[in-house]
């Protein structure tokens, strides 16, 4: 009996649990059937989004090539608008870059002149004033031109180191014009006195005749550089060296005065400091040994300019001529007609004694142009005048300052227009 009832009561509580998990399912699909209507809802306002955008996107897409013509449009009519381009040749090319590099050099150059006009006028300063400063008192209280005021002038001219010779040919020239109007006043003097000393530097002959940038350079140019010692004879060649360098010259030095050391040593130091090659040999060699070498070597370097040093002995003249008539002799049989120029070197504040040495130099050898230094330092300016004028050697150089690009190529309108500018 009680195993019967143990039977019951588990089927029982079998079928039960049954029961309830049907409950449990009954009511979880009662959840769930919501849901279905929702996912339908859903889905048909997806549809109808899509039904909204596609006459959007149908409108948008219209739109884009619109906007591409309009883009088009503004694009060309900016071409239109610009200014029109000649296509350039290549030759058109090259003929505008030249003119530029033109314009630049011209610019360069103006600047360049500029600077050494500067440089001229601060260098003959102390002549300019020294010499206005007698003038001023020669014709101090004249209203006109007459006998004394010229003779005062030509102290004055003469006082100056311009020379008795050439103070006589200005003196007589204002002379002539004088007597031809008595009424000259003594202001138009001085343009009387400057238009006499420029006619006197133009009868000279022209420097550029034989200046280096005129050789036809199938052979060295060679220069032989002469002056007594303490001129600023090595000084000028060193400064020569580095003006021909920077005009793209190949250059070389001959230390051919032997007989001073401190001479070769000089020398060698300014070759150092331009950075050119230097012949040399040993103290009291043969001066025309040195030159030889020296344009030997640059025969087979190639090289564009020759600059030669000698001694600077004036106490024997014979002498002097000998050795320098030698050295002349043994350079045109390695190069034909060298050397090409025989350039005298003095010293401008020597005054009268410049003079005496252009006369010693010039029976010795064919000095063909003149380089006056130290003008800077004196007031006896007037030395290029008479120097050049009394032997008939044109002036190629002056000396305006220590500075290595002092030394200038003597120009004679801006030597008188800088002496003149008071």
């Amino acid at each position: 009996m009680g195993i019967l009832k143990s039977i019951t009561s588990f089927f029982k509580g079998k079928r039960n649990k049954k029961e309830t998990l049907k409950e449990k399912e009954k009511k979880i699909l009662t959840e769930v059937k919501p849901i279905k209507p929702a996912l339908k809802k859903k889905k048909s306002l997806e549809s109808k989004k899509k039904t909204e955008l596609k006459p959007m996107l149908k409108e948008k897409k219209s739109l884009v090539p619109k906007k591409k013509t309009e883009l088009k449009a503004i694009l060309k009519k900016k071409k239109s608008l610009e200014p029109k381009k000649n296509p350039e040749t290549e030759s058109d090319f090259r003929q505008k870059q030249s003119s530029q590099l033109k314009k630049k050099s011209d610019f360069i150059s103006k600047q360049e002149s500029f600077d050494t006009k500067k440089k001229l006028e601060k260098g003959l300063e102390k002549t300019r004033k020294s010499f206005f400063a007698k003038l001023g008192n020669a014709i101090l209280g004249k209203n006109k031109v007459d006998n004394d005021v010229l003779d005062n002038l030509e102290e004055v001219l003469i006082t100056s180191d311009v020379g008795v010779k050439t103070t006589i040919k200005i003196i007589e020239a204002l002379e002539t014009r004088v007597s031809k109007d008595k009424y000259l006043g003594t202001d138009q003097l001085m343009k009387m006195l400057r238009e006499e000393i420029i006619t006197l530097l133009l009868k000279q002959s022209d420097t550029n005749n034989f200046y280096p940038n005129n050789h036809d350079f199938k052979n060295p140019y060679v220069i032989m550089v002469v002056g007594v010692n303490g001129v600023g004879k090595t000084t000028t060649i060193g400064k020569l060296a580095h003006k021909f360098k920077k005009e793209q010259k190949q250059v070389i030095l001959g230390a051919s005065d032997t007989f001073r050391a401190a001479a070769i040593d000089q020398l060698k130091i300014w070759a150092e400091r331009v950075n050119v090659p230097i012949v040399s040999q040993d103290l009291g060699s043969d001066p025309a040994s040195v030159a030889f070498d020296t344009l030997q070597s640059a025969k087979s370097s190639n090289k564009d300019i020759v600059i030669i040093d000698t001694a600077g002995r004036l106490h024997n003249k014979v002498n002097l001529m000998n050795e320098l008539s030698k050295i002349k002799r043994v350079m045109d049989k390695v190069i034909p007609n060298a050397p090409h120029e025989v350039l005298l070197v003095l010293d401008g504040s020597t005054g009268q004694n410049a003079f005496e040495q252009a006369k010693q130099f010039t029976a010795a050898t064919d000095v063909n142009a003149l380089a006056i230094t130290k003008l800077d330092g004196t007031s006896k300016g007037g030395v290029v005048l008479g120097v050049s004028d009394e032997f008939k050697i044109p002036v190629k150089y002056i000396g305006i300052g220590e500075s290595i690009d002092d030394l200038q190529v003597f120009n004679k309108e801006e030597f008188i227009d800088s002496f003149f500018n008071n």
